[in-house]
């Protein structure tokens, strides 16, 4: 197969059977052959698709040349006519997941805030790539899903991830870069043979061609068909998932035990999954079922596991980011139309204007700050008629006890004004009024 703008556009297209129809793509650009290839197919193909673009390069600050590469990439991406974005992550070297999977999650997590409602993520890897990654869960012990290999299409953010170039081999799209007289970046790091994927991909799989030729294609196939088992496998525990809960986020404890605990594992792994949380191994699966779901109605169990945990709140499963509570709020006001990022996994905050009750626009204008808990804090809300202690106002509204601490807390100079959006101070109100809105906000209840 040749590769083209017309594959490309036709992939794209097959992949809209499994998600919403793109409304702008936003590719993620490291500079290499294969970002570099699927930014200039992707621009040239621009009057067929006709999406607007927009190109993300990501700085690892790994490699002293970095800054180079995203002055290239930037410098590429204006050739094209396509708007560009350069973001520097600092990379967690100590987290224990390894260098891959930490420079991993710190570029996703960089791309997550670029990502709108309705915008797709496109990640240009391609066949090899898929059979590097399936030789990599196998050697981790993994079970279908990670048989499976790289998704095709997933929700991701506000949006959804893509690969379309996962049916496509390297070297069709060295031979488009060449045709199209393209240069790109090459990592050094792309040679480091201590790196697990470049020892599979520069010494394991050779010696696999040159035994069994094709075995790259071969090993894709497996992946697909894994794919079809990681599938139904999905298509269960959601059955199961729409009798536990009305979100993923919280699952009903008695639900869960009148599963057997092949079903508990799977439904939690797909709930883990739906979230965007790091999936658990199964130690932590394990301690879940065993130690969650037994515990006492009033006990409050924690499992954590890296950048997720799961708790117990009466008859309730919570999953949910871990625990960021030495995090400090924002350093930033918060003015109508604007919109503050809160801790990890906890959304963002914004004010609507033209709400039927809400805060003034006298109160809004003098300037809104977020904090968090830290004790003590009151408020009069809308409704009330005297200035309550705001941890008996949370005990009354049933708000659990880890979400307590967590919750933005709005102040105007040293008067608190807003308490997320459940509160609004009664001497900070106007009809209409700015109402609190906090987007994609985490089970509190």
């Amino acid at each position: 197969m040749t590769f083209g703008e017309d594959v490309l556009l036709e992939r794209l297209i097959e992949l809209e059977a499994d998600a919403a129809v793109a409304s702008r793509y936003v590719v993620a650009m490291s500079g290499g052959l294969d970002s570099t290839v699927l930014l200039h197919a992707l621009a040239t193909a621009r009057s067929r698709h006709q999406k607007t673009l927009l190109a993300v390069h990501v700085d690892h600050q790994l490699q002293t040349a970095s800054a180079g590469w995203c002055d290239a990439c930037r410098k590429f991406a204006a050739e094209l006519g396509v708007d560009f974005i350069a973001e520097t992550v600092n990379v967690d070297l100590n987290s224990g997941a390894g260098l891959e999977a930490a420079a991993r999650e710190a570029r996703y997590g960089a791309f997550r805030d670029h990502v709108e409602p309705g915008d797709w993520l496109l990640s240009a890897h391609h066949r090899d790539d898929q059979a590097e990654t399936l030789l990599l869960n196998l050697m981790r012990g993994s079970g279908p899903s990670g048989l499976a290999g790289i998704a095709a299409i997933r929700p991701f953010s506000r949006g959804w991830l893509a690969r379309p170039l996962l049916g496509v081999k390297r070297a069709e799209l060295l031979d488009y870069a060449e045709r199209a007289g393209l240069q790109w970046i090459d990592d050094p790091s792309n040679t480091d043979l201590g790196l697990d994927r470049n020892f599979l991909r520069h010494d394991v799989l050779p010696r696999l061609e040159t035994r069994w030729p094709n075995s790259v294609s071969r090993l894709a196939k497996s992946a697909d068909l894994a794919s079809e088992a990681a599938t139904l496998l999905s298509e269960l525990a959601e059955i199961d998932l729409q009798t536990l809960g009305t979100r993923p986020e919280r699952l009903s404890i008695d639900g869960l035990r009148a599963l057997s605990t092949k079903r508990q594992r799977n439904v939690l792994r797909h709930a883990v999954r739906r979230i965007g949380l790091p999936v658990p191994g199964t130690s932590h699966l394990s301690a879940i079922i065993g130690e969650l779901l037994a515990a006492k109605e009033d006990a409050q169990p924690l499992i954590r596991w890296r950048g997720a945990e799961a708790r117990r709140y009466r008859d309730q499963l919570y999953l949910m980011p871990a625990n960021d509570a030495d995090a400090a709020a924002p350093d930033e006001q918060l003015v109508a139309g604007d919109r503050i990022n809160l801790r990890a996994g906890h959304g963002a905050l914004t004010l609507a204007p033209g709400a039927p009750v809400g805060l003034s626009d006298r109160v809004v204008n003098s300037g809104l700050h977020l904090q968090y808990r830290h004790g003590g804090e009151e408020i009069q809300p809308i409704g009330q008629a005297h200035t309550r202690k705001l941890k008996k106002l949370l005990q009354e509204e049933g708000i659990v006890p880890w979400m307590r601490d967590r919750l933005p807390l709005l102040y105007a100079g040293q008067r608190l004004v807003a308490v997320a959006d459940l509160w609004i101070a009664a001497d900070a109100a106007s009809e209409p009024g700015n109402a609190v809105v906090w987007e994609q906000r985490p089970p509190i209840h």
